[in-house]
């Protein structure tokens, strides 16, 4: 007599599960660092500016740059989240979309951060 319980297979593992956080992490990372930089330049359109503008500026800039960091912050998540999914095929879709939405998050945190900045 065969008294053992019957074992459930294990999940497919998905062998290409890599790939989209892969290819989203090397062009997430260059699209942050980019940005970034530009980010970091932004202060020198105001270097001529004085009295109330400089100020109108100064300030919106403070704001914009937090958001743009919450963004940057996004990203990072997004991008951990998309590499720390189990490597399973039933989970391909869910990678897929989270290895999209970093640089899409990128591109909307920069457009934001000029949207916010009061420019010259």
């Amino acid at each position: 007599m065969n008294t053992s319980q019957p074992v459930a297979p294990e999940p497919a593992r998905h062998a290409r599960a890599f790939v989209a956080p892969l290819v989203s992490t090397l062009l997430t990372l260059p699209m942050a660092a980019v940005a970034f930089f530009f980010v970091g330049l932004s202060p020198m359109a105001c270097d001529s500016c004085n009295g109330a503008a400089s100020d109108r500026f100064d300030a919106s800039y403070e704001v914009a740059f937090s958001v743009f960091g919450c963004g940057l912050v996004v990203v990072l998540v997004l991008l951990l989240a998309s590499w720390a999914l189990p490597w399973q095929r039933r989970n391909a879709a869910a990678r897929v979309w989270l290895a999209v939405a970093a640089p899409a998050v990128v591109v909307l945190a920069s457009v934001v951060f000029h949207g916010l900045v009061d420019w010259p």
